[in-house]
């Protein structure tokens, strides 16, 4: 059972609370690749904007458009990286690099590093007459 967070606790946390304002980073195996690659958490407006795509029912570009911005290595936004590839679009590297289902996964793997879909849940409690 979980214990009720006080002012106490807050305070006891304060420099590990105020660290939390770096973006965290993960690295993630890509079997089609053969290689790791490293990820960073959103920020809130990028991981908003994403959900105002999926809520337009544009679920794949939001997905794109997290993993362009959250890829850090390799450097997806690298110039001639893109021209190589022949990317008309900034974020065609996404979709040229990864497999359709990595693409939706390192997606939701950089949304939990921020929290999203994760770290908060109900708490139930039974009720007594």
């Amino acid at each position: 059972m979980s214990k009720k967070l006080t002012i106490k606790d807050l305070l006891a946390q304060k420099e590990q609370l105020k660290k939390k304002k770096e973006l965290r980073t993960q690295e993630l195996y890509i079997e089609s690749l053969d290689a790791d690659i490293t990820i960073q958490e959103p920020s809130r407006a990028l991981a908003l904007e994403a959900l105002e795509m999926a809520q337009e029912g544009k679920s794949d570009e939001a997905d794109v458009y997290i993993v362009y911005h959250c890829v850090i290595e390799p450097d997806l936004k690298d110039k001639e990286l893109q021209k190589e590839f022949g990317c008309v679009e900034p974020t065609d590297i996404v979709t040229m690099i990864f497999r359709p289902g990595e693409i939706s996964a390192i997606s939701g793997f950089a949304l939990q590093l921020a929290g999203y879909g994760q770290g908060v849940r109900k708490v139930d409690r039974d009720l007594k007459n």
